[in-house]
């Protein structure tokens, strides 16, 4: 058991940033992702300026999402592409940062395919909303027919939203506050992000909170036993090597059984960590109130804990 460990504190710390870019995991893959497409546009823009050709300008007509229904028709995979589009540097810096912290902190607890997902559809859920507010608010009349969205910031706030509703007891070290719960850093956001509506980036804040609402939402989802990333699971694979047919497939699944059943690898992360969440709490009610503050089955579930380490 763990005495003076908090698993829920966290200090910002860049010397192990090699090791994470050589684990080459998702967020790594994400991040570069953005990266490199920011990259070759800036370079491209650079090069084509010296021909008189605003290469940045047709890009975004062609990757990010616009707001009018009838121009998403003619490109409805900008409904993707605008999550990895970024044109001003400090837009990508901050967007990058944020999500190199809390995906961090994501995949502490949950996998990479959920970090994946959450990105994916917190980015799609973000243009949705953003898509449906500038056609149905009178506000954005006279703006929805040119307006477009680009940015990793709903997909951002997704994870975001997801992680610190998931556990909101981990903590931060943030400048000049200290320690902060990510708990708070997310209401805060939001909070924000509602007030910025009225701004001239207000298609921006409104994508935001779709992304944040989706976030939201996948954690009630996986508290409740369901994983969108099982959804996926299920999808037939198609295997393209020719002769593979006749080879048997790997297991997937660990050398665990439940009540008969296998557990998939997913799955016993999942409530492992679930498991380590609870034992988490409950350490940290004692340090707050003593041993005697806990209930039976709080004191049995420790005893347990206790026993298997």
């Amino acid at each position: 058991m763990r005495n003076n460990y908090n698993p829920y504190q966290s200090q910002p710390s860049f010397g192990n940033l090699k090791d994470i870019l050589r684990n080459n995991n998702m967020l790594v893959r994400l991040i570069l992702i953005n990266v490199a497409v920011w990259l070759a546009i800036m370079v491209l823009d650079t090069i084509l300026d010296l021909f008189n050709s605003n290469f940045s300008s047709e890009m975004v007509h062609w990757l990010a999402v616009p707001a009018s229904v009838e121009r998403l028709i003619t490109r409805p995979w900008t409904l993707f592409t605008y999550m990895f589009l970024h044109l001003d540097f400090w837009h990508i810096l901050f967007n990058m940062l944020w999500l190199f912290w809390f995906g961090r902190i994501f995949l502490e607890y949950l996998s990479e395919k959920q970090l994946l997902t959450t990105y994916l559809i917190g980015g799609l859920a973000g243009a949705v909303f953003y898509i449906i507010s500038f056609n149905i608010f009178p506000k954005f009349q006279n703006a929805y027919l040119e307006s477009m969205a680009l940015g990793a910031s709903a997909s951002v706030m997704a994870i975001v939203v997801a992680i610190s509703f998931y556990v909101p007891n981990y903590r931060i070290y943030l400048l000049f506050l200290g320690p902060v719960k990510i708990y708070y850093i997310a209401i805060f956001s939001i909070i924000l992000d509602i007030l910025m509506i009225r701004s001239e980036n207000s298609g921006g804040h409104l994508a935001h909170l779709g992304g944040a609402m989706w976030g939201f939402f996948y954690i009630y989802m996986l508290r409740n036993g369901t994983d969108i990333v099982n959804w996926f699971n299920r999808l037939p694979k198609i295997n393209l090597k020719a002769g593979n047919n006749r080879k048997k497939n790997k297991s997937h699944f660990k050398n665990v059984y439940t009540a008969g059943r296998p557990v998939s690898d997913e799955d016993y992360n999942r409530h492992k960590k679930m498991n380590q969440e609870k034992i988490d709490t409950i350490l940290d009610k004692i340090s707050k109130s003593g041993y005697n503050s806990l209930t039976k089955e709080e004191k049995e579930m420790l005893f347990r804990s206790s026993n298997n380490k």
